[in-house]
Parts: C-alpha cells; structure tokens; sequence
C-alpha cells in the first residue's frame, strides 16, 4: 500500500502541469467564453464593464433564427464534407504511391509531398490567388491554351469554394499521407504473402487487407481532418472575404466578423459554441461508425 500511496504520488507531481496547463488555457477560456456568450458584451462594455447584460439565451436564439449563419454553416459543411473525403483519397494515394517498394527516392518525394504543410498558410493562400487570376492566372492560361473557356475562380459563385477546396486539399494532404505511410508500414507482410499465394491481386489485397488494417488510422485522420476543415477562416478571409454573394463565408469568419468587427463579442462567443457543437457531433459519427464493424 505504501508503494501504491508513493507511486499515486509520483503520478500525481509528473500530471499537475499539464492538468494546471489545460486548466488555465484551455478549461478557463472555454468557461469564460461561454459566459460571454450569455451576455450582451460589445464595444460599449470595453469602456465600461458595467454595461454588460445578461441576456440567457437570447443570443443563441437570434443565431438560429438568422439566415446568414446557415448560409455560413452550409458552406461549412460543404467545404467539410467534399474537401474531407477528398483530402483522405488523395492522402492515402499518396502514401501507397510513396510506400510502394518499388518507389524509388521515397525521402525526396515524401519531402516534397510534405512541403505544403509547414508552409505558411496565408502565403499560400495570397499565391493562389494570383494562380486563380482570372485574366493571367496560370490555371486559366492553361485552360486557354487547350481550349476551354476561362473562369473567375474566385469571382463566381459557382467556382469560388471549389477553388478553396482544391487549394485546402494541396495544403493539407501531406501531413496525412505521413500518417497513413505509418499505418501501411504497420500491416504485416505475412498478410501480402498469403494473399497471393492464395490467388488474390492488388485490388483485392487493397480492399480485404489494407483498407481494414487501416481502419484505426482512418478514424484518426477523419477526425482530425473534419475539425480542422469545420473551422476554416484563413482560406477565404485572405483570397475572397466570404464573397461572392457570402458562397464563402464560414462560421469561424462569420465569427470573426460579427466579434471584431461589429465588436458583438457575446453574439460570436455564441457562435463559436454553436460551431463547437458541430465538432463535437462530427466527431461521435464517426466515432459511432467505426464501433460498428468491431461490434458486429
């Protein structure tokens, strides 16, 4: 029992940072922001906390019932649910590209494919651009010179957040093709042997052996691919602003907008836990469909 007592504590002293940590900066923030969106805090209240009204839950239910937040959630989810399964397909083609044995400079390409990650994600998005330039951006000029008629990438409501997507897929793929090349490397070869000698091809070893071992890596990529798609803002702040015709405009800069710019702090608080809500239920799907196949 000494032992015990003495190890407990142990564990006790090595966890108190961390625990202190995620109390101030995270666990406070969180409580402090939902405490402000209960409020009616806005520029008048900076001068003078006094001005502060507890107002419930009157933000939550002015949110609900206007059209522009929907508008912003739609295209949330719409960059969320193309840009997500997208971003995965091209993910995994990479790293069975670059894990395939007889790959050769697998480290230059996996350098390369990488190299959009740790790139700074504003400059990205101010190059792109002018890679989306209507009149002599280098997509368009491409598309003249077989033929095909140019777009406004950015200017047409029709194209603007097809054109963020693919800009967010080349950014992000990299950092998941690193994950699933652990995830490849993790599955047995012994499986491969026996699957052929047992007459199966690369579609079928595909399908019945890497698609299944890579189930708990597909879980952990597919979360953390949706939260950081469900909070997109630097993309469209930077190369459209929401336009056109808000066809771009997230929560997060729906968000940002109604907080610093109209200075309607408890309205953006509110819509920041909103958006949280949304987190957290795209996480429990897909948490909830991969519980599936184990149960059954």
């Amino acid at each position: 029992m000494k032992a015990l007592r003495a190890e407990s504590r142990a564990a006790g002293l090595f966890l108190a940072p961390a625990l202190v940590i995620l109390l101030v900066f995270f666990l406070l923030p969180v409580v402090a922001g939902f405490a402000l969106s209960l409020t009616d805090f806005d520029l008048y209240s900076l001068g003078d906390i006094h001005n502060v009204r507890f107002v419930a839950l009157h933000n939550y239910a002015a949110i609900l019932r206007s059209e522009i937040f929907w508008t912003a959630l739609g295209n949330t989810l719409y960059f969320s649910l193309v840009g997500g399964p997208l971003t995965v397909a091209v993910s995994l083609g990479a790293a069975l590209l670059v894990n395939a044995k007889a790959a050769c400079l697998k480290p230059l390409f996996r350098t390369i494919y990488f190299a959009p990650v740790v790139t700074t994600l504003v400059a990205v998005s101010v190059v792109f651009r002018f890679f989306y330039h209507p009149r002599f951006g280098a997509l368009n000029r491409a598309l003249g010179a077989i033929g095909l008629p140019q777009i406004d990438w950015l200017g047409d409501p029709r194209w603007a957040m097809p054109a963020i997507i693919l800009l967010a897929v080349w950014k992000n793929f990299g950092y998941n093709m690193i994950i699933f090349i652990a995830g490849l490397q993790a599955i047995p070869d012994e499986l491969y042997e026996a699957s052929r000698i047992d007459g199966a091809g690369a579609w079928r070893q595909f399908r019945h052996i890497t698609l299944p071992m890579l189930g708990p890596t597909f879980l952990f990529v597919g979360i953390v691919t949706a939260i950081g798609y469900l909070q997109l803002f630097a993309e469209p702040y930077v190369m459209t602003y929401g336009g056109p015709l808000n066809k771009t405009l997230s929560a997060v800069m729906l968000m940002y907008k109604e907080g610093f710019r109209w200075w309607r702090m408890g309205y953006a608080a509110a819509v920041a836990f909103l958006l949280c809500l949304v987190i957290l239920l795209a996480t429990a799907v897909q948490l909830r469909f991969q519980d599936k196949p184990e149960r059954s």
